[in-house]
């Protein structure tokens, strides 16, 4: 996987960042593609290899096309495009949420991946040859009271198995990751502000430590690596045992000891 460009979006910090550091110790060269340009830089300076940094909205699809130009023409190719840009919200109901706020999570986590995967994934399909990892949530699986994230997580599941479909034949892998919440700045923010308890986090999932950014960032490398050759339209959870616990622990009755 070294002689290729690794592209993350939204990699200048948190799950993006981890997983650039894990392309870039893969010895391949990391493109970050981000808003923050003072945090992106640094980063791309840091990362050995020739990392480059392009600021870009992923929202605008023209601003993604021309940093995916840009990005082809400094080489090497790119091989694996990890879509890792997106905004979190805050609870609320569908019929009082703030539209604007709405439109702007879905232009950013639904329309930014559709940007990133249409402009890179044509380079990858004209090869015939690449690994797109979009990322994808808990939110992707189960009804949670936010609903411009929650329904956009939804979409995007169902966005990887699509290009997962139209790719294939052309040699290119498309899969997802569903991390549960993730310790990052954002949602340490919101637990500080009151808008996220840890209390409840915890107790909705089976294990009992909470994955870190590089946790999700070796799950996205096995599934851009050879090692998941045959590995297409899966949404992957690293959600520490959420799916199955929030399940099992709202069974209506006592439950059995668990020797914990």
């Amino acid at each position: 996987m070294s002689e290729m460009t690794a592209v993350v979006t939204g990699g200048a910090s948190g799950i993006g960042a981890a997983t650039a550091r894990r392309f870039a110790a893969a010895g391949m060269r990391v493109a970050i593609v981000d808003m923050n340009r003072e945090a992106g830089a640094a980063l791309a300076q840091e990362l050995a290899g020739g990392a480059s940094f392009h600021a870009c909205d992923v929202g605008d699809a023209a601003a993604v096309e021309a940093a995916a130009t840009a990005i082809e023409a400094e080489g090497p190719p790119v091989g694996v495009l990890f879509t890792s840009a997106g905004l979190i919200a805050n609870p609320e109901t569908v019929l009082d949420m703030d539209m604007a706020a709405h439109e702007r999570v879905w232009r950013v986590n639904y329309l930014g991946t559709v940007h990133a995967c249409r402009s890179f994934g044509r380079h990858m399909a004209a090869r015939r040859a690449g690994a797109i990892v979009t990322v994808g949530s808990i939110n992707s699986f189960m009804p949670l009271p936010l609903p411009a994230y929650n329904v956009g997580k939804a979409a995007v599941a169902r966005l990887t198995q699509l290009l997962a479909v139209e790719l294939g034949p052309r040699g290119v892998r498309v899969n997802s990751v569903a991390p549960t919440f993730v310790m990052t700045p954002p949602l340490r923010q919101r637990m500080d502000a009151g808008l996220r308890s840890e209390a409840k986090m915890m107790a909705t999932h089976a294990l009992k430590e909470l994955p870190t950014p590089s946790d999700i960032a070796e799950a996205v490398y096995f599934l851009s690596s050879p090692a998941a050759r045959a590995i297409t339209g899966v949404t992957l959870p690293v959600d520490a045992g959420w799916l199955a616990a929030v399940s099992y622990n709202s069974f209506p009755g006592p439950l059995p000891a668990s020797g914990a």
